[in-house]
């Protein structure tokens, strides 16, 4: 009868030391800070690349124009060695994404790429005298327009009205 008495410590310090356990990570937890707010994104200046891109593009290279501060310039790039690639990417005062994309990239495989799997729709769009496509489906929603030897896109996870607000923005010189 001795060995029993000996297993139920054995077991009773054991449900001890697990309750001790999960009470000290309880603890542990509600003193660690829990933030679910989105990150700040960092803004980006984008004046360099855009000269750049502009005197090294083969076609006339497009960024936005009187946009609010409310939009928030967070990526740039421009790579001149794959199809003369530009890419300003925004975050929307909504907190959604919003980019630019041009290339002399071979429109369909362009546009597939940019818009991450987008379909071409039935649907055009008059935005300052240019006739813009609306592409759906994919990963993002896009507005396209392929003009003066390059696929310009306006892309992004924003709706069509916060995409048609770009492309209205959208200058090049």
């Amino acid at each position: 009868m001795a060995g029993t008495n000996g297993k139920q410590k054995t077991v009773r310090d054991l449900v001890l030391s697990l309750v001790l356990i999960g009470l000290m990570a309880g603890v542990i937890y509600l003193f660690l800070p829990h933030d679910d707010s989105a990150p700040d994104i960092k803004r980006v200046s984008y004046d360099v690349e855009l000269v750049t891109a502009r005197r090294a593009a083969s076609y006339p290279v497009e960024a936005p124009e009187g946009l609010p501060d409310s939009w928030k310039a967070t990526s740039v790039r421009f790579d001149g060695s794959s199809f003369d690639h530009w890419h300003l990417g925004f975050q929307d005062p909504k907190g959604q994404y919003v980019a630019i994309e041009q290339s002399t990239q071979k429109a369909a495989r362009f546009i597939d790429e940019a818009s991450r799997g987008s379909e071409p729709t039935k649907t055009t769009q008059e935005i300052d005298g240019r006739v813009w496509r609306h592409y759906t489906g994919g990963r993002y929603d896009a507005l396209v327009l392929e003009d003066k030897g390059a696929t310009t896109l306006v892309t992004g996870t924003a709706s069509f009205t916060r995409l048609a607000q770009m492309a209205k923005a959208l200058e090049a010189s």
